[in-house]
């Protein structure tokens, strides 16, 4: 069932009134797959527009505090923890780690899956000077714990 559709089909939000508060957290991922030099000169700290990675760890955190006003059926959420972490894989790809964390009545997939999207979007502008066939790829909610539906992970992939 979906439930951000009511009994006619038409969107509405989430009704979380009843729901109990309780520890939930979330971690997605993405990767940005760039030619080699494109990856050398950002950890090499040669980029004219400064450090890329300290760059996209911030639009990441930025991104999942305004996650309800980009996804129109999410509710705002007094996130209490976000933290994005970038590191290089292999000699052509970023791997972008998204984890939030609450405690209340509703999930934090979106907003992680919003840090760890926004984190490789600003990757891919701050570079695309260089590289314009940049691809964004493997954007993917990793693990849930908390709520009624309880854990999930997801398999490897």
């Amino acid at each position: 069932m979906l439930t951000h559709l009511d009994s006619q089909g038409r969107a509405n939000m989430v009704d979380v009134t009843d729901k109990a508060v309780t520890s939930r957290e979330a971690t997605a991922e993405a990767r940005v797959r760039m030619r080699p030099e494109t990856l050398a000169m950002i950890q090499a700290g040669g980029h004219p527009k400064g450090d890329v990675f300290a760059v996209a760890r911030i639009a990441g955190i930025q991104a999942a505090k305004k996650t309800s006003d980009l996804i129109p059926l999410c509710h705002p959420l007094m996130l209490t923890s976000v933290k994005v972490e970038l590191n290089a894989e292999g000699d052509d790809c970023v791997h972008i780690v998204a984890r939030c964390k609450l405690a209340g009545q509703t999930g934090v997939e979106m907003e992680a899956l919003t840090a760890a999207s926004v984190a490789a979007l600003t990757i891919y502008d701050m570079c695309k000077a260089v590289d314009r066939g940049m691809t964004i790829e493997s954007v993917r909610l990793l693990e849930k714990l908390g709520g009624k539906s309880g854990h999930y992970q997801a398999g490897e992939q």
